[in-house]
């Protein structure tokens, strides 16, 4: 019996080694089982049973382990949640912002058209009106013209361009407007006048009237 107890001190004492180096949690475990070497029944222990014997890894985290992947799944999920949240709510915001750009736009075609209908000639102030077209590469294939309206006088102004896009044969094919509004003196606009109408035949686009009121 004396020896079966110096067999059981000895790996009561590797529980002890091991338990430090773990931490606490394990060190009182070993502390008990230096303790079981009292008992007669702590003789018969198998000394395979104890050298294979692990520690439980949740003892570490509060929380059995099945706990903690249902918490991480749970931060996962509502990670992803989080972040299409805002990716939607980022697709929403440009899509306001297109439409009320696409709003201004249209508002400043109508208020350009309506101020040129009685206007006689090609308007006051093509010298201060000037067109550049931009590369369908750069345009999505789309036939466009940058229009650049400087205010050369020494008031505030407003302005109201039409261009018009002309087949090979100098026919008007299709009319656009474009505006500038409250344009401070020497301060520039630069709207871009888009044909709607097919890439070919091609058209031609020319500055037909430009307005200064």
């Amino acid at each position: 019996m004396s020896v079966t107890r110096h067999k059981g001190s000895v790996r009561a004492g590797r529980r002890i080694l091991v338990g430090s180096a773990l931490g606490g949690l394990l060190l009182a475990g070993g502390l008990t089982a230096c303790g079981d070497g009292n008992d007669e029944g702590a003789g018969t222990t198998s000394p395979t049973a104890g050298a294979t014997r692990t520690p439980n890894a949740s003892s570490f985290s509060g929380e059995p382990p099945s706990a903690l992947a249902s918490s991480a799944a749970s931060a996962i999920g509502s990670a992803r949640a989080s972040a299409s949240a805002a990716a939607s709510s980022a697709s929403a915001r440009a899509s306001e912002f297109e439409a009320s750009v696409e709003a201004e736009t249209q508002r400043r075609s109508a208020a350009a058209e309506k101020e040129l209908k009685n206007v006689k000639g090609r308007g006051n102030a093509l010298s201060e009106v000037g067109m550049t077209g931009i590369p369908r590469a750069q345009s999505g294939g789309v036939l466009a013209v940058l229009v650049t309206i400087t205010n050369k006088t020494d008031s505030k102004a407003s302005y109201a361009v039409q261009i018009d896009f002309k087949n090979s044969d100098g026919k008007v094919v299709e009319t656009r407007y474009v505006g500038a509004e409250n344009l401070a003196p020497g301060k520039k606009e630069q709207p871009i006048a888009f044909s709607h109408e097919p890439a070919e035949p091609k058209l031609t686009p020319v500055l037909a009237k430009a307005q200064r009121y």
